[in-house]
This record gives structure tokens, C-alpha cells and sequence, in this order.
């Protein structure tokens, strides 16, 4: 017999056992709490991505008003913030004295996610968006939110520039050094030709 076909037998002796399981009056309750425990779980992911949404909209919304305490009220105790330089990964207490002086100014920056994908699993959530930014250009966000205190807070949160595939070459070689940081100064135009001899003078 092929191994399908045991597969099969298998589970022909087995689905009568699993089948009367349901049907008496104790496995018809418990297999509707099965079923109902799979089906409840999905309201309440949809809820958890729904806050996790929102925590964020509201983290960027925070930063675009310049409201100090609301944006680092988000970050969670342990909270790290990776910029965009290789040298800033910064605690919650770094990235606010770096930030301070943005949002004292009346503005710190404006970052709008256009695309969001989350995900959960027990009491953390992680997600990738794509932002519209003033400064930066697209940009993206990546990172992790755990329950605190009742609340959705940033553990992580990753802010990148993407480069596309066909100007990696150019970028890594400015990174390195290797090619021009700035647009480069337009040549210095040749000198113009001499105009060309007019008719001779007139013979006396």
C-alpha cells in the first residue's frame, strides 16, 4: 500500500472516533468551545492592530505638532529609536535630549505612513511602514510594540532610507568616500573665440 493510502486508512479508523467525539452531548461542548475560542481570537487581533495603528498615527501626529511629551509618552520604558546615521541607536533618554531642540523650535518633523502592515502574537506586535516625509524623502519604519501598563508602547523603532536597487552602486560609493557628496560645480565654460578679422582698410 502506498503511503497515501495508509494515510488514508488512518484516517478512515480514526475520523468515526473523532465524529462520536462531537456527537455526545460532552464533546458537542467541547468542540464548540474549540471552534469558538479559534473564532474569538480573530475580533481580537483585529482590535490589537487597530490600536497599534492608531498608537502610531498618533506617535507621528505627536512630532508633526511638536508635542514633546505625547511623542515620548509613546516609548516604552526600555525604548530604543535607530535613526538613520550607523551612530544613532539611542535609548528613550538620548533620543529625547537629541530631540529637544526641534520641539522647543515649534516643529520637529512630519512623517505620514502611506502603507502599514502589522502583526501580533501574545503581548507584542510588529509592523513596516511606508512614510511620506518633508526632509527625507520616502522613508521607511519598521519596529516592535509591547503591552505596557495597559497600552501599546514603542520597544523599537527603525527610521530608513531605502535606496533603489540601480543607485546602490552610486550611494555606497559616496559612503565610502569614493564619489561626490554634493551635485558637482557646472565646468568653467571656455574662453569664446577671437572674432574673426574684418576687410582690410581702404588703400589711400
Amino acid at each position: 500500500m502506498t503511503i497515501a493510502g495508509r494515510a488514508a486508512a488512518r484516517f478512515s479508523r480514526a475520523a468515526p472516533f473523532a465524529l462520536a467525539a462531537c456527537v455526545a452531548p460532552s464533546g458537542v461542548a467541547a468542540c464548540a468551545a474549540r471552534a469558538g475560542g479559534v473564532e474569538a481570537q480573530a475580533p481580537a487581533a483585529a482590535a490589537d492592530r487597530a490600536e497599534v495603528s492608531a498608537a502610531l498615527d498618533d506617535f507621528h501626529d505627536a512630532a508633526a505638532r511638536a508635542d514633546e511629551a505625547r511623542y515620548f509618552g509613546h516609548f516604552a520604558k526600555d525604548g530604543v529609536f535607530l535613526g538613520t546615521d550607523a551612530t544613532e541607536r539611542w535609548d528613550v533618554a538620548a533620543f529625547r535630549a537629541y530631540a529637544h531642540p526641534h520641539f522647543a523650535n515649534g516643529k520637529a518633523w512630519s512623517f505620514h505612513a502611506v502603507r502599514r502592515a502589522i502583526a501580533i502574537a501574545g503581548g507584542a506586535a510588529w509592523f513596516d511602514e511606508d512614510l511620506a516625509t518633508e526632509k527625507l524623502g520616502p522613508a521607511r519604519g519598521s519596529g516592535v510594540l509591547v503591552r505596557e501598563g495597559g497600552a501599546w508602547k514603542i520597544a523599537q523603532y527603525n527610521l530608513t532610507i531605502p535606496i533603489p536597487n540601480d543607485r546602490f552602486a552610486a550611494v555606497r560609493g559616496v559612503i565610502a568616500g569614493s564619489g561626490p557628496a554634493t551635485r558637482a560645480e557646472p565646468a568653467t565654460p571656455a574662453e569664446p573665440p577671437a572674432p574673426a578679422p574684418g576687410p582690410p582698410p581702404p588703400r589711400p
